[in-house]
């Protein structure tokens, strides 16, 4: 597995480093934001360890940059704990978040649960095409059109709306989505979904109303 780690932090790049190579991955550093969208366009990583607060580019708009090409696995690492920061950083397609000081382990552990939800999507069978009106889901294809426009959804909008196709017509807890959809390690809590679900409605537009809130429980796909 390739690992770049994003960071302006040499110590912390090298305590990464070691635990990654440690567990036979190759590591790749960047010293900040710039570069290491740089370093993606000409190269393909497995999962990006990114740091928020860089000079030149800070992390968050790096992802920005890097998405517009390649759909990497991205953990943010940030000294700032703030809500607000993990929301905007899961508003724009990361799929973890570590607050500083961390443990090694759980970079590692994270890492590993990552991959491993991410390799487990793509071995599901998405051979179908799913059609509510003018919404046409394409798993296969992993593309959603809104009366024939395509629809543009971050990497866990599209988990979270084919979750709901799959099992359309049942009553999902945000436990259940929180489990399910982020895994059982995310730290997350219930406003982590609701603020998926508001973007996901967005870029559905007229179809969000096949996403059901269930006040008190959680929401349903139902058409």
């Amino acid at each position: 597995m390739k690992v770049l780690i994003v960071d302006d932090e040499e110590m912390i790049r090298n305590v990464l480093k070691e635990y990654v190579e440690f567990e036979g991955n190759e590591a790749f550093e960047a010293t900040d934001g710039m570069e290491a969208v740089r370093m993606c366009r000409d190269n393909d990583y497995d999962i990006i360890l990114m740091d928020v607060m860089m000079p030149k580019l800070d992390g968050f708009s790096a992802v920005k940059e890097i998405r517009k090409t390649k759909d990497i696995p991205v953990i943010m690492l940030s000294a700032r704990g703030e809500e607000y920061d993990k929301l905007f950083g899961f508003e724009i397609g990361v799929d973890d978040y570590v607050t500083k000081p961390f443990s090694p382990k759980e970079v590692m552990a994270r890492i590993n649960a990552v991959t491993k939800r991410r390799s487990a999507g793509k071995e599901e069978p998405r051979n179908d095409v799913y059609k509510f009106e003018g919404l046409t889901i394409d798993m296969a294809g992993r593309n959603v059109y809104v009366d024939g426009e395509k629809a543009e959804l971050t990497p866990k909008e599209y988990e979270i709306l084919f979750y709901f196709v799959k099992n359309r017509g049942i009553a999902l807890t945000r436990e259940k989505l929180l489990m399910d959809v982020w895994g059982f390690d995310f730290y997350g809590d219930d406003r982590t979904v609701d603020t998926h679900i508001k973007m996901l409605r967005s870029n559905l537009k007229q179809y969000r109303k096949f996403i059901v809130t269930l006040r008190g429980l959680g929401y349903k796909f139902e058409v």
